[in-house]
């Protein structure tokens, strides 16, 4: 399957796992108006589930069995969410991506590339005079250069040979300079090398010695030369060789006992001493033999055979495979000077045979070399790797003749490796259709199946191969599927100093195994950064660059998913890519309409990274009209297409990442109006596409680093620039309450430390006016600083055992006037006064006036409308008490920016928590402080430390350079003047503003993504299935159990007591419906996890570190998968936990708040919640006017429901087998259902409670009726609904007088339950009966129970868990169940 295809299918199938992650039954579609369900293939779960409903809402004419299998599958929902990627980290540390994420360095990359300038040939032949210590054979070998010395007179001979070796050395470097020295005196070598080396300057210089005339070597290394009468050797000692040639360079010694020569080398340089290649100067050694061996003499060799397989190896390597093999009967071996083509045409003989030869070598070199030293000798200079190639044949034939060539840096063995049987094959094939070739020039030639085979042998390998087996010994043969040109292309620097025939380009359009040696290469890099490297290191990166000039179309998508693999590992390829023009490719590729989604997506990454820091690269694609492009996509993009999440997410990273510190592209971007088309993306369900849209629209807002204009600003009108950039602060401030903390962190935050965005951008263009608003904004409060600061007022009544709340509460303005002592005469009114507390507020005039100007030079503000001013304190608070630690911690970040700094200490809590670590402070005090000056260091020396609150669990400091305000001791040696502020002066040092804004998180975590296989599935499907069916299995089990077993009588001795310790008693607990573990928690929301079979406590750990009003509820989302446990406090937090279960493992997966604002005169939010797995909707509601419906697989709010009561709601209760269905009590004991599936969503409206007291407990009752409904009051009275039939109820029972407290309906077994403020729990049938009655614990003294706090039900078995005020959790069962 082409890569194309293979695409396709792969992104086509992930879009409908993602989009099905989300699985509404088909009467619930409308259940969220605003989403989007095009999908048309959803897997099986999805089909079972709406089988099921349509049953369930049937007129009643299936057959019993699939009746009974949609009951079942009713009660089972199939919907999955927070299962995505932003889920699977610690929502507390900033996603960054991962450790294959975008910023490894390049390891691939040469240090150096290497040029060789010039080639010195000594040959010293001497041609007719053998030298004294060489006794030749008879017949001998005498071929020097492929010609035959005795052939010609001496002299002629011995130019001919040197004109021939040149011409052979040519053909591997053709633009090196060449000098010949026919048997030179010691003078006219020195001269030659001096010469050599001056005109080389700090190239590479070659010195090729053919020593065949002359003595061996000395045992010193000495090599010999003539006397200008040719009567005499004279030694040429290493020493002075290496002085007059120096470095780098490359010795040839084609001589006997090479070896010798070697070994001086060594001893000069030291090279012993510093490992094999570890010399500080670059000499690179080629010798022909041992120290004792002589060279070849058999006539089947040419004497200086060494040097013919450097020079001429495939003319070398024929001649002597012809004499071995078989076909040495049939051809002549002078057909082999005869063989047709030249060897830079792959279509012709002779050039595919050197294709082959290329591609052998180097697969040999790749598979034995390591990685470092592969790319200095194969890849770093063109004449050096073609040596080295060719050095490996000179091995293995000279092996075969009892030589061993050697060279420095030394080289494994390769004479044996099994590619040169492929190699034989080859040649073999080609060798056989010579003799027709040769007598019909005319002959079609036939390609050898070497590459087809090899292409198979590296398929199969990706069929089975990962990083943990062997790499594929076929990558080299990848890259030489190639053409030439490209290869050739490799070793020229980017200036283009080495000529490439265009006409060797248009050899790219037929290549017939290019294509597919591609797709291969894609699916290889598909399977991690490690793939990438490796490719990257043989040197596949020249090629796909050169191909970006081809308009093949077949290639565009593979050349796309290949640099999107290589940008996800190296970001340095930027440079390259806009060097050579590559950014206009991906840039026609974005705009075509014939991609897929996922595609252009891909583009627009690669886009995103070539901009990314890099000014050239924004200059390049501004040109290119990138802006008009992305948004013209903008503009043709459907809403809700889950098809288009990723390339919508990726466009508005691309438009952030061209406009970032650029100001030229953000003035365009604002004339193009593009902020209104991107502020409808803003409410797209998919975070990323959100968080994206969020950091696109921060990075248009220009602050103002410096005083500088460019022309185009003068250009662009001052009020449409600060209308623009009001219209998007305002929709950035619509999204502060978004559900995702990935979007509500690019609210706070910046993209990199050079430019910020959203409210960090905007505060520190507007720290004065902020400051302005809000001291206005807190200026009507009351001017008591107990009343103006409800927390400190908290610790200033209830001592130090109270908890500090982390409601930002609002600050009083102080004074307006400078003096110090007068603003102090006015604060010593205060009750807090004694601390100075106001001293220096950031709120005082001259506290305004210190941030006027900023790092030198005064800018003039831009004035926004007062209320956006207001509204941005208002946001800048909230995010300042976000639900997630992470984003309430860039919050603060934020208001430091205005100067304004949050300092909290934790109390002290003296009784120790078992299981978990304890965590003391000295004093507990909050409040915002602009810094240390706001306590009077001075003023009696207080031994304090004050702290910001600390995060659970650790997170990385994610703003290098910024103090940490969390681990700072205010005192007095650390502070300044008294009226400077510490933020202040940070900001105020020079280049420091940047430094300081907090980091964007969404540009290097969706980054990540590409670093991850695309085109491969993951394999744990099929575990997580098994899981689940187990648990849907013992789940229908019992749930027919309580279905129909008779519960007589719930016995009052529980199986189960357990002390929670918890200082306040339990708030509410939870029945884990697979394992024997309770969940309980109490109001400081401390959460405790135990299991009630062994005893234990299995984990316990805060739900945050600063609470308000406890926790109001406990359910679990995905209980039939890995179960996650929600957590709403009351204050309308909802958090939720992963690990929860496991000591020290929870993790934060997501927070939000999920109400905002409350009823005028209302003075908590008493939030209420219920969690419904069927349609994966969570409703909040509370002091406030409406109920919201929040999607929690988008984390969106997709619906305001009107309560249409003037009372708060107190309970809620969400249908578990009916999507739709909704009930609400409220505090006047009224009941209200909804169908959210309709535009008017209040059905009924109803008073089932006669006395005017709030709803404690609500619930439908058992089984699959959606009508029926438990409602209990504070009054004491159970009332039973059938809300479709009649208004009034049909049952009351009288359970408690005016003191009901907590009310639990099972949610298959036919009983309820209730408890009392009166230290009491009943138990009922559904038809009234009293099934039991519990007072008293099992204790010898009969000692009564508790304060009845909570009570849970098991959700598959009878088991009823109650949590009471004196801290104990007991757990019951009824009499017919099993002893446990």
């Amino acid at each position: 399957m082409a890569l194309g295809d293979l695409m396709v299918s792969r992104f086509s199938q992930s879009s409908v796992s993602l989009a099905s992650n989300h699985r509404y039954n088909e009467d619930d579609e409308d259940c969220v108006s605003s989403s989007a369900h095009g999908d048309s293939s959803v897997p099986s779960r999805r089909k079972d589930s709406e089988a099921a409903t349509s049953s369930i809402y049937g007129n009643g004419t299936e057959e019993r069995d699939a009746t009974a299998t949609a009951t079942s599958m009713a009660y089972l929902p199939q919907t999955i969410v927070l299962r995505e990627v932003r889920h699977n980290a610690s929502e507390a540390s900033a996603p960054l991506g991962t450790s294959d994420g975008i910023a490894l360095a390049p390891k691939w990359r040469l240090k150096e590339r290497m040029k060789t300038g010039c080639v010195a040939l000594v040959l010293c032949l001497n041609i007719t005079v053998d030298p004294p210590d060489v006794i030749k054979i008879s017949p001998c070998a005498r071929i020097e250069a492929w010609i035959d010395p005795f052939s010609m007179a001496p002299p002629k001979a011995l130019e001919a040979i040197g004109k021939n070796l040149s011409t052979q050395y040519e053909r591997w470097q053709p633009r090196a300079r060449y000098k010949v020295q026919l048997d030179p005196t010691l003078d006219e070598v020195r001269k030659l090398c001096l010469t050599c080396r001056k005109y080389a300057k700090t190239e590479r210089v070659l010195f090729h010695y053919n020593g065949h005339g002359v003595p061996k070597p000395t045992a010193n290394g000495e090599i010999w030369v003539f006397n200008k009468h040719y009567t005499q050797y004279i030694p040429l000692p290493i020493s002075e060789l290496d002085s007059w040639l120096k470095t780098p360079s490359i010795y040839v010694f084609d001589c006997s006992a090479a070896r010798m020569i070697l070994n001086a080398f060594a001893e000069l340089h030291d090279w012993g001493s510093s490992g094999s290649s570890g010399s500080s100067r670059d000499c690179i050694l080629l010798a022909a033999c041992d120290v004792h061996e002589t060279l070849p003499q058999s006539v089947e060799f040419p004497a200086d055979v060494f040097t013919a397989c450097l020079t001429t190896p495939i003319k070398m390597a024929l001649k002597w495979f012809c004499r071995r093999s078989l076909l040495k009967e049939i051809i002549d071996e002078s057909l082999i000077d005869m063989i047709p083509g030249r060897q830079n045409d792959r279509k012709t003989l002779l050039g595919e045979l050197n294709w082959i030869f290329t591609a052998v070598t180097d697969t040999i070199a790749w598979n034995v070399l390591p990685h470092e030293l592969f790319q200095r000798l194969f890849r770093q200079d063109l004449l050096v790797a073609s040596l080295f190639r060719n050095f490996l044949l000179a091995e293995r034939i000279m092996r075969s003749a009892n030589c061993n060539p050697i060279s420095h840096p030394m080289l494994p063995p390769t004479h044996q490796h099994h590619m040169w049987d492929a190699w034989d094959m080859a040649a073999e094939i080609c060798l056989s259709r010579l003799p027709q070739l040769v007598r019909d020039p005319n002959t079609e030639f036939e390609p050898s199946p070497f590459f087809t085979d090899q292409l198979t042998a590296f398929e199969v390998w990706l069929d089975h191969g990962s990083e943990l087996k062997k790499p594929p010994e076929q990558l080299p043969i990848v890259l030489q599927v190639q053409p030439k040109s490209l290869f050739h292309h490799y070793f020229v620097d980017y200036d283009h100093s080495v000529f490439i025939d265009s006409d060797l380009l248009q050899v790219l359009l037929s290549q017939c195994h290019r294509y597919r040696a591609l797709v291969l290469l894609g699916r290889f890099l598909d399977m991690g950064s490690w793939a990438v490297d490796q490719a990257l290191s043989v040197g596949i990166f020249p090629y796909v660059l050169k191909l970006l000039q081809t308009t093949t179309n077949e290639l565009r998508q593979i050349l796309v998913f290949i640099w999107t693999k290589i940008l996800a590992l190296d970001k340095s390829c930027q440079i390259d890519l806009v060097k050579d023009g590559g950014h206009t490719y991906f840039i026609r590729f974005l705009d075509s309409l014939d991609a897929i989604p996922d595609q252009r997506a891909m583009a627009a990454f690669v886009l995103s990274v070539i901009l990314d820091g890099h000014r050239r690269g924004q200059e390049a694609c501004l040109e290119a009209n990138l802006i008009g492009v992305c948004l013209g996509h903008l503009e043709l993009s459907r809403p809700n297409d889950s098809q288009q999440e990723k390339f919508l997410q990726w466009l508005c990273l691309c438009l952030g990442k061209l406009w970032e510190d650029f100001t030229e592209a953000q003035i365009m971007g604002r004339e193009a109006n593009a902020f209104k088309k991107l502020a409808p993306l803003l409410s797209e369900p998919q975070p990323e596409v959100r968080a994206a849209a969020v950091f696109a629209l921060g990075t248009l807002l220009d602050i103002g680093f410096g005083s500088s204009k460019s022309s185009l600003e003068d250009e662009f009108d001052d009020d449409e620039k600060i209308r623009a950039e009001e219209a998007i602060i305002k929709n950035l401030l619509d999204v502060v309450s978004d559900g995702s903390p990935l979007v509500r962190s690019e609210v706070a935050v910046a993209p990199v430390i050079n430019v910020s965005t959203a409210l960090a951008r905007f505060a520190f263009g507007h720290k004065k006016h902020l400051k302005l608003a809000a001291a206005s904004y807190w200026k009507p409060q009351s001017s008591s600083l107990l009343t103006s600061l409800p927390s400190i007022a908290k610790l200033h009544e209830a001592g130090n055992a109270t908890i500090v709340s982390l409601h930002m509460s609002p600050l009083t303005r102080a004074s307006t006037e400078s003096q110090p002592v007068a603003r102090e005469a006015r604060i010593s009114s205060s009750p807090l006064s004694s601390s100075g507390l106001m001293h220096g507020s950031p709120l005082s005039d001259d506290g305004i006036m210190h941030d006027s100007v900023s790092n030198g030079a005064v800018h003039q503000q831009r004035l926004f409308d007062n209320a956006v001013y207001s509204q941005c304190v208002r946001s800048m608070f909230a995010l300042a008490k976000d639900p997630s630690p992470r984003i309430a911690s860039l919050g603060r970040r934020v208001l430091s920016i205005i100067g304004i700094e949050q300092v909290v200490a934790k109390p002290s809590k003296t009784i120790g928590r078992l299981g978990e670590a304890a965590t003391t402070s000295n004093t507990p005090l909050a409040g915002l402080s602009r810094s240390s000056s706001w306590f009077d260091m001075h003023a009696g020396n207080m031994p304090l430390s004050f702290r910001t609150p600390p995060v659970s669990p650790p997170r990385t400091n994610y703003l290098p350079g910024l103090r940490r305000v969390c681990s700072l001791e205010f005192r007095p040696h650390l502070t300044g003047s008294p009226d400077s502020g510490l933020a202040d002066s940070f900001l105020g040092a020079s280049g420091s503003e940047r430094s300081l804004l907090p980091l964007s998180t969404i540009y290097n975590w969706s980054c990540g993504h590409f670093s991850k296989p695309l085109l491969s599935e993951a394999d744990d499907s099929q575990e997580i299935d098994t899981k689940r069916e187990e648990k849907e299995k013992f789940a229908l089990e019992h749930i027919a159990k309580c279905q129909h077993s008779s519960i007589s009588k719930l016995n009052n001795n529980p199986i189960a007591n357990w002390d929670t310790r918890f200082e306040t008693g339990t708030k509410t607990a939870l029945l884990h419906p697979f394992t024997p573990i309770v969940v309980a928690a109490d109001e400081n929301e401390r959460i405790r996890v135990w299991n009630y079979e062994e005893g234990t406590l299995l984990n316990g750990f805060d739900n945050h570190d600063f609470p308000d009003k406890g926790i109001s509820k406990l359910c679990l989302v995905n209980e039939l998968d890995d179960s996650l446990l929600l957590v709403a406090s009351c204050d309308g937090s909802v958090r939720i936990w992963k690990n929860y279960a496991t000591k020290g493992k929870q993790k934060l997966v997501t927070g939000f708040s999920s109400i905002q604002g409350h009823k005028p005169g209302a003075r908590d939010l008493n939030a209420v919640v219920d969690w419904q797995q069927q349609s994966g909707c969570l409703y909040a509601s509370g002091e406030v006017s409406t109920v919201s419906l929040w999607d929690l697989d988008k984390e969106q709010l997709v619906r305001s429901i009107p309560s249409e009561s003037e009372c708060g709601v107190t309970a809620l209760s969400a249908s578990q087998v009916h999507g739709s269905q909704l009930v609400a009590g409220f505090a006047d004991g009224s009941l209200r259902l909804y169908d959210v599936r309709s535009p008017e969503p209040l059905v009924l409206a109803t008073r089932p409670h006669q006395k005017v007291e709030r709803v404690v407990g609500l619930s439908f009752q058992p089984g699959l009726d959606p009508s029926k409904v438990v409602s209990a009051s504070q009054a004491g009275d159970i009332q039973f609904l059938d809300l479709r039939t009649s208004r009034d109820t049909y049952l009351t029972i009288d359970a408690h007088r005016g003191s009901l407290t907590a009310l639990a309906v099972h949610r298959h077994a036919p009983i309820i339950a209730s408890g009392s403020a009166k230290q009491l729990i009943k138990v009922f049938s559904l038809e009234g009966e009293q099934l039991g009655r519990i007072l008293y614990y099992p204790s010898f003294m009969g000692q009564k129970i508790g304060s009845v706090s909570c009570l849970a039900f098991h959700p598959y078995q009878v088991l009823l868990a109650a949590g009471a005020v004196d801290s104990l959790v007991s757990v019951y069962t009824h009499d017919n169940s099993p002893a446990r």
